[in-house]
């Protein structure tokens, strides 16, 4: 499903610069993360969080200015436990759906895309020419209120993915430290290869 717009927006017609609004927008992400985690935890079914609220919140531990907003909520579970997690996010008062781009749970039935939680099946491919599988939902870090893919899966899922977004991310944890010159040695040659670039040149 594609969120380009089929045609331009006049700037003239658009509201106000609202402040309130910009907050808005970040607490309704952190709101549905928040919501998404007490389902799952109280059905007790597995899961980390990933992709951009995995990544804040790893920065957010070393410096809370290089946190970058995400849009979405993204889920690893496991695939025989998708019906467990269906019905317990459906009672948390998501809307399921499915694309061709995978499963995901809408926030109400007028939600955009956009607002969405979108689900990941552990130690499968995201995408047929993904390089790697996505890591396990043990492979996760629980010293926070909710449970993160750990730091070397994250990375490895960043590299495997390796959109523009992604590496923004990457970018972001070089910055800050979290990810050095020892680490391309830690992946295949293929994803090594592509983090030492960014390494090498963090701004190209």
């Amino acid at each position: 499903m594609s969120s380009t717009p089929d045609h331009s927006i006049d700037p003239s017609a658009l509201p106000p610069v609202s402040l309130d609004r910009m907050v808005r927008a970040v607490e309704k992400v952190r709101e549905r993360l928040l919501r998404a985690n007490s389902a799952l935890q109280k059905a007790g079914i597995p899961f980390a969080v990933a992709d951009g609220n995995a990544v804040a919140a790893w920065v957010s531990r070393i410096d809370e200015a290089a946190v970058r907003n995400t849009q979405d909520v993204d889920i690893l579970i496991r695939r025989e436990d998708f019906e467990r997690v269906k019905v317990a996010l459906e009672s948390a008062g998501v809307v399921y759906g499915s694309s061709m781009n995978g499963e995901f749970f809408l926030d109400g039935p007028d939600a955009k895309i956009r607002d969405a939680i979108h689900i990941l099946f552990a130690d499968e491919k995201v995408h047929d020419h993904y390089l790697a599988l996505t890591p396990d939902v043990s492979d996760s870090d629980h010293a926070g209120q909710f449970p993160i893919v750990d730091l070397e899966s994250l990375i490895r899922m960043k590299l495997t993915s390796y959109r523009d977004k992604d590496r923004a991310h990457l970018r972001d944890m070089i910055g800050i430290g979290l990810v050095d010159a020892t680490w391309p040695s830690r992946f295949s040659r293929e994803l090594g290869e592509r983090l030492q670039r960014l390494l090498d040149d963090p701004d190209g």
